[in-house]
């Protein structure tokens, strides 16, 4: 429809003639009007780097990989446009993988450049080398943990504590997207058929899990104008951070290797990341989840109703800790150290409910958060079913088999799909559907962890 105006009477508003007038719009404007050479100057670089991806890497790309570089380019330039901030992002991210990659082709070798020099040139060996990156992210969102909870202390609801946070949070985002990308060039330089994305091993999902909850969580914070649950956000995520470095070193996780053959698939590129908006959004909606119960229980004063939240937020920051593999193994006492202080959190978090409540927003806003963040994940998990199974199809033969890790699957979509069609068709609100979500936090990380641990199947590539 095009754009039209009109006029008519409203106060306050006057003609030459004395008679008041007012202009509405009928329709929408085209998605294109309006657009600042900020956002021309991006989609053309998006179509640029598109370009040189081709020209330098097309001879190794098959037709599949081929239609999704293509497809990729309108969906950058969309998000960019949609969401302002992402535009710097990725032209950040895109700069210094570029950095990364120029400080490593000075010194070639037989596949084109020396890793080795990861460990030699200042810049690599503390900042841009995927593995110094990632350790950058990590410290990273343990600090903008600290000042979120450092903002409920000071005064108003938009503090310095809290502005820090937030701007910590972009900047671990930052440093674990390039660490993603440079990982992912990194990896072509090993040797022949071993380079791939870095979606296939529980250390690179659990990369992409920090930084595309963190991201979620920046896009509902901008979008609200609430930096207060950053706090309980950056809680998972830091949670996820702590499981990412005790597996590190317990496992050398950081070491690339080949693919196995089942992996070995374009559908990989799709199903993966699909899948962790999914987990990521699913896990912001518990932490909102509990701060909404957090809120709604501020003026408790009987202890033994304030026992079920205690637990519950045990059980949150506890959690990675039930997925090791035995009390004798390396890192027990990492885990013991991380019970410890997981414990303090939440008895501070119940101690200071008051005053962490004042400066929450309200129960409504809270639960439309909850709401959008899963319709969010719910929309995506099902995309990422569906295109696992035409994986399945390609690589087992059969679209459905019943695995472990499928079956939870199903479990998750349906809890998720059940607390969407109660909402939407009986007006599911407040304390249940905020329990539910929850509850549903704890079913999906048995789905993305828990199978891996305790049972075997077709996906037994990704144990423990």
């Amino acid at each position: 429809m095009n754009t039209a105006t009109s006029t008519g009477t409203a106060p306050g508003t006057t003609a030459p003639s004395g008679i008041p007038t007012t202009t509405f719009t009928l329709g929408r404007a085209h998605p294109l009007a309006g657009r600042s050479l900020y956002d021309w100057l991006f989609a053309l670089l998006a179509v640029a780097g598109a370009v040189f991806a081709f020209m330098r890497y097309g001879d190794v790309m098959d037709v599949y990989e081929k239609g999704i570089l293509i497809g990729t380019v309108p969906a950058v330039i969309w998000l960019g446009w949609f969401w302002g901030p992402l535009r710097t992002l990725m032209l950040g991210v895109a700069a210094a993988s570029l950095l990364a990659i120029a400080l490593y082709s000075r010194t070639p070798d037989a596949f084109g450049a020396d890793l080795a020099a990861g460990e030699k040139v200042f810049l690599l060996k503390y900042f841009l080398s995927s593995q110094s990156a990632i350790l950058w992210m990590s410290v990273l969102c343990f600090m903008s943990t600290v000042f979120y909870w450092i903002g409920f202390a000071g005064r108003g609801h938009d503090n310095v504590a809290q502005r820090l946070g937030s701007q910590i949070t972009w900047a671990a985002v930052f440093m674990a997207l390039t660490g993603t990308m440079v990982r992912w060039w990194e990896s072509h330089q090993i040797g022949a058929g071993i380079g791939h994305i870095p979606v296939s091993n529980l250390y690179e999902v659990f990369v992409m899990f920090v930084w595309m909850t963190a991201l979620f969580y920046l896009y509902f914070e901008q979008h609200y104008r609430t930096r207060a649950l950053g706090a309980f956000v950056m809680l998972i995520v830091s949670a996820a951070v702590g499981f990412l470095l005790w597996y590190t070193v317990a496992r050398e996780a950081q070491q690339i290797q080949p693919l196995v053959p089942a992996l070995q698939s374009w559908w990989m590129k799709l199903h993966v990341p699909a899948n962790f908006i999914g987990y990521g959004t699913f896990a912001l909606a518990a932490m909102v989840a509990f701060a909404y119960l957090l809120k709604q229980q501020a003026t408790e004063t009987a202890w033994w109703k304030l026992l079920p939240l205690a637990l519950l937020g045990l059980v949150l920051c506890f959690e990675p800790m039930v997925f090791r593999q035995g009390a004798q193994e390396a890192g027990a006492s990492f885990w013991l150290m991380y019970f410890g202080v997981s414990t303090l959190i939440v008895g501070g978090i119940l101690a200071g409910r008051r005053a962490i409540a004042e400066k929450l927003p309200a129960l409504e806003l809270l639960d439309d958060i909850m709401y959008k963040a899963i319709a969010v994940g719910f929309a995506f998990f099902t995309i990422a079913t569906i295109l696992g199974a035409f994986w399945a199809a390609e690589a087992w033969g059969g679209y459905w088999s019943w695995d472990p890790k499928e079956t939870w699957a199903l479990i998750v979509w349906l809890n998720y799909a059940a607390w969407l069609h109660m909402r939407l068709m009986k007006g599911l609100r407040g304390t249940m559907s905020a329990w539910w979500a929850l509850a549903g936090l704890v079913v999906t990380t048995f789905a993305f962890l828990g199978v891996n641990m305790f049972l075997s199947g077709l996906h037994s590539y990704g144990e423990l």
